[in-house]
């Protein structure tokens, strides 16, 4: 299997490390792993691509890029330059520091990368690593990503529907905050929205007078509604999200019929 991984946290990031890891055990003795991710970090920036100047991209070793854009753009730059003779088989993203259940799933760079994946026709899955006191002081956070990625990983293929639809799924997966002897399993679940959990500023006056906002996130471990990602996260299960990037809002469509002349 050839295995291309980006991600968001850029080319340095120990969760790289342990997706590499991951995509190595996947890939097997014949396969390859291909490596093309920003040169800096990009959390937050989405689905972004950068189509009003070029990205630069340099080659850090055997099939190993770094590229001055977004992880969509380095699944572009990939499939489109740097393996167009060589296709993967499977794109994945990440592993992000950091969940990316509920709402925060709609800002991460580590899902715009498995996003654009699905829309090149590329099976992808995204992987995140939920961050709490279970997990953040350990030697290693990510511990349940590393020890149950490629598990996962592997059910997901072994069970992914053929289709032929216009959008293509994609998978959102995110491990939940705990040692990994400390999984309790694996659970199918949908986005969730914690509530009262949104992004905000904090502003700051520079030594030189200017005012600049930094932007920061809510808490974290407030419990979402029961069932979803980040539920079932916090209760110590991995979860799985199928997912499409297609944003209509179906459930309302008739209901909206009213509007049509």
């Amino acid at each position: 299997m050839r295995i291309l991984i980006t991600n968001d946290d850029g080319i340095t990031a120990p969760g790289l490390q342990v997706m590499e890891a991951i995509a190595t055990d996947l890939a097997g003795p014949d396969g390859e792993v291909w490596v093309v991710a920003p040169a800096f970090e990009q959390s937050g920036v989405a689905h972004c691509i950068n189509y009003v100047h070029p990205t630069m991209m340099s080659q850090m070793g055997p099939r190993r890029f770094a590229a001055e854009g977004s992880p969509a753009d380095c699944v572009l730059i990939a499939i489109h330059d740097a393996m167009k003779d060589t296709p993967p088989d499977l794109i994945l993203s990440g592993v992000n520091r950091g969940n990316n259940s509920a709402e925060n799933t709609l800002y991460s760079g580590t899902i715009g990368g498995a996003m654009e994946a699905a829309l090149q026709g590329f099976p992808a899955i995204a992987l995140s690593q939920y961050y709490g006191p279970g997990n953040r002081d350990l030697a290693n956070p990510f511990d349940a990503a590393a020890q149950h990625g490629a598990d996962v990983i592997r059910r997901i293929l072994d069970t992914t529907p053929q289709e032929n639809t216009d959008y293509s799924l994609f998978y959102n997966v995110n491990f939940p905050p705990v040692p990994a002897p400390d999984v309790r399993g694996i659970r199918l679940a949908p986005q969730g929205r914690r509530p009262g959990v949104v992004f905000g500023t904090e502003p700051h006056i520079a030594p030189s007078g200017r005012r600049f906002s930094w932007i920061k996130g809510g808490d974290q471990q407030v419990m979402a509604n029961a069932g979803s990602d980040a539920a079932v996260n916090l209760e110590g299960y991995i979860s799985v999200t199928p997912m499409r990037a297609d944003l209509t809002a179906h459930d309302v469509m008739d209901s909206l019929s009213g509007l049509n002349t």
